[in-house]
């Protein structure tokens, strides 16, 4: 962003209001980027935990796969998925509330034993797969919002506030350099008027 700006008062006192604004949103901008990379950490490394409990109950799974053949899925079904927004380091996340599942009756003489256990494992590979998306989107919306904020902070600190600095100063320079030239002029006037004034009095006296 190009700073615009004139040699005089007005536009000298707009550029310290814009700097100081900068100086002093500056450390907030600041906090806001550690707290949002730790967040990120974190989230990161809670996905990579999902990532591999997805990788076991897919494990487990499969060692059963021969008796999967049996189990009728059309039994169990994800009926709403509830969720709630959180804020962290001031981004809105959504949050896995609760999965709600519908299953339908079967009879535990006619089916295997281990049906019950399956409806179990299959609510728990369906909860893990689910609460991952959650958490993947969490980690994109964070990694978003901290990519945006690192951004603003070095166009604060590298770019906008030098800019504004240098402005500045260049003003200063020009208005200070103004005013010694109006001084400097105001004595060769002042000087010219005594030395008319002197030969005047001179001439004045001559004729006398």
């Amino acid at each position: 962003m190009a700073i615009t700006y004139q040699f005089n008062k007005t536009s000298l006192q707009t550029l310290e209001k814009d700097l100081k604004m900068r100086q002093r949103t500056l450390p907030t901008l600041q906090s806001k980027e550690t707290a949002l990379r730790l967040e990120v950490k974190k989230a990161k490394k809670e996905l990579e935990d999902l990532n591999q409990e997805v990788e076991r109950r897919i494990k487990d799974y499969d060692q059963m796969i021969a008796l999967w053949g049996e189990f009728d899925t059309s039994l169990i079904h994800v009926d709403d998925v509830r969720m709630s927004i959180k804020k962290i380091a001031g981004v809105r996340v959504p949050v896995l509330d609760e999965v709600i599942y519908s299953t339908k009756e079967f009879s535990l003489f006619s089916s295997p034993k281990w049906f019950a256990d399956g409806f179990e494992q299959l609510k728990a590979i369906a909860d893990v797969g689910i609460r991952q998306e959650f958490i993947h989107r969490k980690v994109e919306l964070l990694e978003y919002a901290r990519k945006k904020t690192t951004q603003k902070v070095n166009l604060f600190e590298k770019v906008q506030i030098p800019g504004y600095q240098d402005a500045i100063r260049k003003i200063k320079r020009f208005m200070e350099d103004e005013e010694n030239l109006s001084k400097s002029s105001q004595k060769i006037v002042k000087s010219k008027r005594e030395a008319e004034a002197r030969a005047a009095e001179e001439q004045k006296g001559g004729n006398a």
